[in-house]
């Protein structure tokens, strides 16, 4: 991969290998900073992860028939396990993104790769903080000037 930073902040991509963890991680970061406003009202102190798949525990949390269904994973810094939460938070929020996964998932639409992250980083935001499908929806379709 190659990574440019041009004066405007604007990172400029050519992948000839398959993305590495840090580079989804600097593309997450980018996509993060455009992402709708009702969101980031939300997210104030996000930790960014890019880990390969989920672990073994996530898997059998959420009875998952392969690795490959999940993509991203918010998990709140009150959580001690899904759907489980504490009163006070201990650490920040976590946007853990699958990397095989949404590789995988963009060789087989041929999207382009930040449009993807958006996708997936909007939907499973919007989802943990239980926004409505109409929602998350237009929140997708909006075009955000600087990311494209």
């Amino acid at each position: 991969m190659t990574a440019r930073a041009s004066s405007r902040q604007e990172i400029v991509m050519n992948f000839a290998s398959p993305p590495s963890g840090d580079d989804l991680g600097v593309l997450a970061q980018q996509v993060l900073e455009t992402l709708p406003d009702e969101l980031i009202a939300k997210i104030e102190d996000l930790d960014l992860l890019v880990e390969e798949f989920p672990d073994e525990v996530i898997e059998q949390d959420m009875e998952l028939g392969s690795p490959y269904e999940l993509l991203a994973l918010y998990r709140s810094g009150k959580e001690i396990s899904p759907g489980v939460e504490k009163k006070v938070a201990n650490s920040d929020d976590e946007l853990v993104l699958y990397r095989r996964p949404i590789l995988d998932l963009w060789c087989e639409t041929g999207e382009d790769l930040s449009g993807l992250l958006r996708e997936v980083m909007i939907e499973e935001i919007a989802r943990a903080f239980d926004f409505l499908e109409q929602d998350i929806v237009e929140m997708m379709k909006r075009h955000h000037q600087g990311l494209f």
